[in-house]
């Protein structure tokens, strides 16, 4: 076995908490190897209490496989904690927006999402927008992502430092950013002040947070003028013609939110996964060689790499509407609980030998046993075209650059210190 990509460190974290002590979620040593970090926490008990900076209210963290799917599955967990019957349960996360001085009138855009509503205003914001997500919709796609990603590894060798190119800022990025800005409808020359706002979101600065969210709903709502006034065939064109003709089937907040979501989702997380796949390939020869030699097995090493070293780690928070057990331990009505995807997909309960990568785990490449793109109602509607755009980056790269390597010890790879993702800041590599 290969050095693993994600550095392993001599620190314990989350060896200090119990079922009733909290665990902070921003504890450096759990963010920097949340893999055995929260495999420790897992193996306490099945729900431990966790809080974000060490403050707040505390928040269940369910990491145990079969409690994952049960949480991400079970209609009596509820993303809204407005649809808590009978109880004024607070929204955690808007007082963490509050503390980061999102104003009170744009926090809606990201706490009222597509992914936050439950019930039937889930299904029907879900369905204005499946259909441009569906298999057959993204096997069409197929050729121009190949075409898009040519066009990245053309360029991608007159790109490097001092013979080391970062594959992050010119391929893992551009890739699903482009794909998804042209499904949607995002201008080709608005693209990089995306990358940019995307960047401030992420980075959870105060001020750069609320300046990008500010922004970024202006922009969207200048674009939706400009295609009310030039219609073209796009996602966005389709929104505002079901907003304009469909009466109260999509509100204004909501086609904003719904791009906002869409253009962020659909280009973040795939990113991640280009950049964490290809990091895991190129420490493990081993796997790397099995793909080279039989490039059939890439969609079941996409499922794998989505298990092993998958971008998100945890979920949105879930509030019970009523009392539940998980594991054989009380959740009472009104309380949060965040699923641990990370504790899920390294449950020896389910993979044999987690922490071993193995790109031939999977039987073929379209079942899927792991809960990289979650589970249930809320299963990540861009699934399938990110493991598309994966498949096609990861192919790519192995068929043009066959000698490339990292630029840097594994050990050295620079991480984004962010609660629930694992996430490359960079990936120098040799072409």
């Amino acid at each position: 076995m290969g050095t693993p990509a994600h550095p392993r460190t001599s620190g314990n974290p989350g060896t200090s908490a119990g079922a009733g002590d909290a665990v902070d979620l921003m504890d450096f040593e759990l963010m920097r190897d949340p893999f055995r970090g929260y495999a420790r926490l897992r193996e306490r008990a099945p729900l431990v209490r966790g809080t974000f900076f060490g403050r707040g209210t505390p928040i269940w963290l369910v990491t145990r496989y079969a409690d994952v799917k049960t949480v991400l599955g079970d209609p009596r967990f509820v993303n809204d904690p407005a649809n808590v019957p009978g109880m004024d349960v607070g929204d955690i996360r808007e007082r963490e927006l509050a503390a980061r001085g999102i104003p009170e009138e744009y926090a809606p855009y990201i706490l009222d999402s597509v992914l936050d509503a439950d019930g039937a205003d889930h299904l029907r914001l879900r369905r204005l927008v499946s259909r441009t997500f569906t298999a057959r919709r993204v096997l069409e796609l197929r050729p121009r992502v190949q075409e898009i990603t040519e066009s990245l590894l053309d360029r991608l060798e007159g790109l490097g430092r001092h013979g080391a190119v970062d594959l992050m800022e010119h391929f893992a990025y551009p890739l699903p950013i482009t794909v998804i800005c042209e499904l949607v409808g995002i201008p080709e020359q608005d693209r990089p002040q995306w990358r940019e706002w995307g960047k401030a979101l992420v980075a959870l600065e105060a001020g750069g947070m609320a300046g990008a969210l500010r922004d970024m709903v202006e922009h969207i709502h200048t674009l939706i003028e400009r295609r009310r006034a030039a219609p073209t065939a796009d996602l966005l064109t389709g929104l505002i013609r079901t907003h304009d003709e469909g009466g109260d089937r999509l509100g204004d907040t909501e086609m904003v939110t719904l791009v906002l979501t869409l253009v962020l989702a659909g280009h973040e997380t795939t990113a991640h996964l280009i950049g964490n796949g290809v990091a895991a390939l190129l420490t493990h020869p081993e796997q790397l060689a099995l793909l080279r030699g039989d490039p059939g097995l890439m969609p079941r090493a996409v499922h794998e790499l989505m298990r092993w070293c998958g971008p998100v780690q945890g979920t949105r928070l879930r509030y019970a509407a009523e009392d539940v057990e998980i594991g054989g331990m009380p959740v009472r009505k009104g309380e949060a609980v965040m699923a641990v995807l990370v504790g899920g997909n390294y449950d020896p309960r389910v993979f044999d030998d987690p922490e071993r990568l193995d790109v031939t785990r999977e039987p073929d490449g379209r079942r899927e046993t792991h809960v990289g793109f979650g589970h249930g109602l809320h299963y990540c509607l861009g699934a399938a075209l990110a493991r598309q755009e994966a498949e096609v980056a990861f192919a790519g790269l192995l068929r043009r650059f066959p000698g490339m390597a990292l630029a840097v010890a594994a050990e050295d790879l620079e991480r984004q210190p962010m609660p629930g993702s694992w996430r490359l800041a960079r990936l120098p590599l040799h072409l």
